[in-house]
């Protein structure tokens, strides 16, 4: 199990908070990088940041957790740093194939449209997870190219910026 960071926004802190349990449960050591209220009106992006951020610090041995309202802009938002690959993870076979695939490293959740039974199944899943060479290899090295090739890193102005 790998060293989990997690955060959320408003809409994803209660949720946040039973995934936390459940990783802890599994054996993951756990840095919850916020919100820490559920009336804390933090943008969503500033939190994937952080998580983001984290990630990326530790050489990409850690993996995320991002939680909002539907998950989809933590997953958005994940998606513009450099080696991050996030999927909205509403289901046991998407969460599976976002790293059995695609060599996903964050999974999003949308508070507002999964129930915390089935989050707390979908990561438990997940979390256990590695990727394995073989027919995705290919098809993951060109998401890689693809990012090389595209990714425009951000004004010199904010390359000392931190998130947490």
């Amino acid at each position: 199990m790998r060293d989990v960071v997690i955060g959320c926004d408003e809409a994803g802190f209660n949720l946040k908070r039973v995934l936390i349990k459940t990783l802890r449960d599994l054996g993951a050591e756990v840095e919850d990088l916020g919100v820490d209220r559920g009336n804390d009106m933090t943008a969503y992006p500033l939190i994937a940041a952080r998580v983001c951020t984290r990630i990326i610090e530790g050489a990409y041995q850690k993996r995320g957790v991002l939680i909002c309202g539907t998950g989809i802009g933590m997953c958005i938002s994940a998606n513009k740093f450099k080696g991050i690959r996030a999927a909205v993870c509403h289901d046991i076979f998407s969460a599976r194939r976002s790293i059995l695939s695609n060599n996903c490293n964050v999974a999003c959740f949308g508070e507002r449209v999964i129930g915390a039974e089935l989050a707390k199944a979908i990561l438990a899943d997940w979390a256990d997870l590695e990727f394995k060479d073989g027919l995705s290899t290919a098809k993951v090295a060109e998401i890689n190219r693809l990012e090389e090739e595209h990714f425009a890193p951000p004004p010199l102005e904010n390359k000392t910026t931190k998130y947490y």
